[in-house]
């Protein structure tokens, strides 16, 4: 794919942007969420505007389920509001950039796209705004989003999480802390750690490692803490980091606390147990609705959030005591 050329991903995308029922719940989607869209599709959507097209392109990598439930408050949102919904992805920034000019190609109504490496999607978001698309940036790239041209941004604060991260460990009485980013290159998880570092009273570490090949992650994390004993603390920058990193303490005889960034069902599950100490939520079931619900109502009645601001999602740092409650929502898709 890396060769495949801009004809080749604007062919696959024709065929996505073809496809029929792409409106409909994620597979991750639970009950409630089925039935509301299963009453969608009965009744027609919530509105009577044209069925409007809206393609979303993000830097995720195979696998990352924060990305499922991001598609699953979208696909929400485009069954309420007749909005055809079609993503694709790629953790190359060139490729992800080439996919935005796919999009473009299929004259597409809006456009949601993740700024991990903005200088590699600059060009592609100012052709966008260009042919007249109105663009909408989520998750990350907050401080380039208004510069690029888009509408607003969506999702959380990156440094500010990472300030939320730096209190947090100061308030649990941490000394020495291992910031582990799994994508070199990436602005947000860079501020993520920059933030804690910021706050933290005791000395942070940062860890790269390569996200893509987990038995690597696992080795690294691992040999680190057996260097180092004196490491009581491990952030993680991504829900099924959180997972390897505790195995890693656990193979290392490490006594270091693991935390994370983000949620999923394991992420909830391990707080309940107590595995994991805490984590920082910002919402991306939130990210996905309101980029589309927002799409919609710009090009519907011209209307905007955020006033030049990024419309913040997070953080939230969830703990034990929250455990519960966020399990049953986790294992729905939808936190």
């Amino acid at each position: 794919m890396a060769r495949a050329g801009t004809k080749a991903l604007g062919a696959l995308l024709a065929v996505v942007l073809g496809a029929a029922g792409l409106a409909g719940c994620s597979s991750t989607g639970g009950k409630r969420a089925e039935d509301r869209a299963k009453k969608l599709a009965a009744n027609g959507s919530a509105v009577n505007t044209p069925k409007w097209t809206v393609a979303m392109v993000t830097h995720s990598g195979a696998g990352d389920t924060f990305w499922d439930i991001v598609q699953s408050g979208a696909k929400q949102a485009a069954a309420k509001d007749n909005i055809k919904f079609v993503y694709s992805n790629s953790d190359q920034g060139d490729q992800q950039a080439q996919l935005v000019q796919a999009a473009i190609d299929q004259h597409v109504d809006g456009l949601i796209v993740t700024l991990a490496k903005p200088d590699a999607m600059k060009a592609a978001v100012a052709k966008a705004v260009k042919a007249g698309i109105p663009v909408i940036t989520i998750n990350s790239g907050a401080a380039q989003s208004k510069e690029f041209g888009a509408l607003t941004h969506i999702g959380q604060d990156e440094t500010i999480a990472g300030n939320a991260v730096g209190d947090e460990l100061n308030t649990r009485g941490k000394k020495h802390a291992l910031c582990v980013l799994h994508e070199q290159g990436n602005v947000g998880l860079e501020a993520r750690c920059a933030g804690a570092k910021e706050k933290f009273q005791g000395r942070m570490d940062n860890l790269y490692v390569n996200g893509t090949n987990m038995p690597d992650v696992l080795s690294a994390i691992q040999a680190k803490l057996q260097a180092d004993k004196s490491i009581d603390s491990v952030v993680t920058l991504g829900a099924p980091f959180a997972d390897t990193a505790a195995k890693a303490k656990a193979q290392s005889g490490s006594s270091a606390e693991i935390d994370t960034f983000d949620l999923n069902p394991q992420v909830a599950t391990s707080l309940k147990n107590g595995t994991i100490g805490f984590a920082v939520d910002q919402q991306p079931y939130l990210q996905g609705y309101e980029a589309v619900d927002l799409l919609w109502l710009y090009r519907y009645n011209k209307d905007t959030l955020g006033g030049g601001q990024a419309v913040l999602t997070g953080p939230q740092i969830v703990t034990k005591d929250d455990a519960d409650a966020l399990l049953s929502y986790a294992k729905r898709g939808t936190r």
